[in-house]
């Protein structure tokens, strides 16, 4: 696998080795010896997969406190932009973001560590995306940045009106009034 560290530190695009045939193919997805080399030690406990139509954009979400999350995610049918913005108020990143085309085809993965919120938009008909994570879903220190947020300027690309979103989604507070990391 290629690990290809991003504009912000610790954020890192994986590109695996596929390897392909008249039979189909076949790619480690996950290798901890790797990971670890590369990005550092992360204990991932659990794995969260969903499914989602064209226009849904799932985000932009975080964990609170002790129970931050790291996450690695892919797509494994379908095509989605997936962001991650730094909510570290420390950071010399701080309110900058990432963003990368995960999709069946191009089978990236995409590592985001604690500090960050995480989002991700649906380009294709339908796309199921998986990830790993290295904290329990915690609902009471569930929190989010609205995914519009103007001092953001995340450039979604499909009209605004095709957003399909959640009610919490919708109503979450401006990344100037949210929670954030130190």
């Amino acid at each position: 696998m290629e690990y290809i560290e991003t504009a912000i530190k610790g954020v890192f695009i994986i590109e695996p080795r596929v390897f392909s045939d008249t039979r189909g193919y076949f790619m480690e997805a996950w290798k901890k010896s790797d990971f670890e080399e590369h990005i550092g030690k992360v204990d991932f406990i659990q794995d969260n997969e969903s499914k989602s139509t064209y226009g849904v954009l799932r985000g932009l979400h975080y964990q609170k406190g002790g129970y931050a999350q790291a996450k690695l995610v892919r797509v494994i049918k379908g095509k989605v932009l997936d962001v991650a913005v730094d909510i570290r108020k420390s950071s010399p990143t701080f309110g900058q973001h990432i963003m990368v085309e995960l999709s069946e085809e191009n089978k990236r993965q995409f590592f985001i560590p604690r500090g960050f919120a995480h989002g991700f938009l649906v380009l294709s008909d339908e796309a199921v995306f998986t990830y790993k994570v290295d904290n329990v879903y915690a609902p009471q220190q569930e929190a989010g940045i609205r995914w519009n947020d103007p001092d953001l300027n995340i450039q979604w690309p499909i009209n605004q009106k095709d957003v399909m979103t959640s009610e919490k989604d919708l109503n979450a507070p401006l990344l100037s009034a949210a929670e954030l990391f130190e």
